[in-house]
């Protein structure tokens, strides 16, 4: 079975899916079509949202990901939710020891509310105003409020998402540092190339091959969270209603025609530009999140408070 050299593993909104689309074209790496597996994270595979490329159920199907790799290339994947998960670093692990891991980190706070327009966009938030959804933390940890169409309730506890240092150490814990490779999301988008280029000698492939930079999955927000919901049941076949509409498209439509429709009336209907955050809900989220910077910065040996802006927060 051939598996993966290497691993992104996160985080959600920092760059992975345009590291995954830079290093995808590189001759000498291979990535599957489907970017986020999600094997080795465990209490993914509770609840898990309708994907067309499916969720591999055992070894030997995440091994089919992989089975179109030439010999004579590093095969990669990248599950942004590994670095959150508290099984992925171990189960790797035990599966390949000798595996390259790419954990990418964002200045915490525009982290966490890019990360909760995404959770609007896909369905597992309906709360549209950012500072209250975080308030409602303590609520849906005592399992209240949580949106009942939400497949995965532990997201929403967003202090969890920046536990950056818990989580680095998880695969500290079994890999040497030497296999642990850490980027810094804002020195990525300021430099696609320097920042692939230091991860092809991180990986040991050559890194003269040009690497044309790149963004992808820009932060959105939907028009109407009503619109955005219909929308997205339609397109999962949610219901009875939506499983009819869906059922009568495909009568008349070819497969790919289908999503490319999908996909545009998403883009061009129902989400629009990225809102500026709530400046007062920002400084205080920056108040609370400046430990974990500074714990950080220590761990990495890096200022992080100042990279970060967080020399003038108190």
């Amino acid at each position: 079975m051939r598996l993966p050299d290497f691993f992104i593993v996160g985080h959600s909104k920092s760059g992975t899916t345009a590291l995954y689309e830079m290093l995808k074209r590189h001759p000498q790496i291979y990535m599957p079509a489907g970017k986020e597996p999600w094997f080795f994270a465990d209490e993914l595979h509770e609840r898990t949202p309708p994907r067309p490329e499916g969720i591999p159920r055992s070894l030997e199907e995440y091994a089919g990901w992989f089975a179109d790799a030439l010999p004579e290339q590093r095969v990669g994947e990248a599950s942004p939710q590994y670095l959150r998960s508290r099984s992925a670093a171990r189960n790797i692990a035990q599966v390949q020891p000798d595996a390259r891991i790419i954990a990418i980190f964002r200045e915490p706070a525009s982290f966490l509310h890019s990360l909760h327009l995404q959770f609007l966009q896909v369905n597992i938030e309906t709360e549209s105003d950012f500072g209250r959804a975080l308030a409602l933390e303590s609520s849906r940890r005592d399992g209240h409020r949580v949106p009942r169409h939400t497949y995965w309730p532990q997201s929403l506890l967003y202090s969890e998402h920046t536990r950056y240092v818990e989580q680095l150490r998880r695969f500290h814990t079994v890999f040497p540092d030497s296999q642990v490779h850490v980027v810094i999301y804002e020195e990525f988008r300021d430099d696609n190339a320097g920042t692939v280029r230091e991860i092809l000698r991180f990986l040991e492939i050559d890194g003269t091959v040009p690497v044309e930079p790149l963004q992808a999955n820009p932060t959105v927000r939907a028009r109407s969270q009503a619109l955005n919901e219909v929308v997205h049941a339609v397109g999962v076949g949610r219901g009875p209603i939506s499983r009819a509409v869906k059922g009568s498209i495909k009568l008349v439509t070819p497969a790919t025609l289908r999503r490319s429709a999908f996909h545009a009336v998403q883009q061009h209907v129902v989400f629009g530009g990225a809102p500026e955050p709530d400046a007062t809900v920002i400084s205080g989220l920056r108040s609370r999140l400046k430990p974990e910077v500074i714990a950080l910065g220590e761990y990495l040996h890096r200022d992080l408070v100042k990279l970060w802006g967080y020399d003038s927060v108190d």
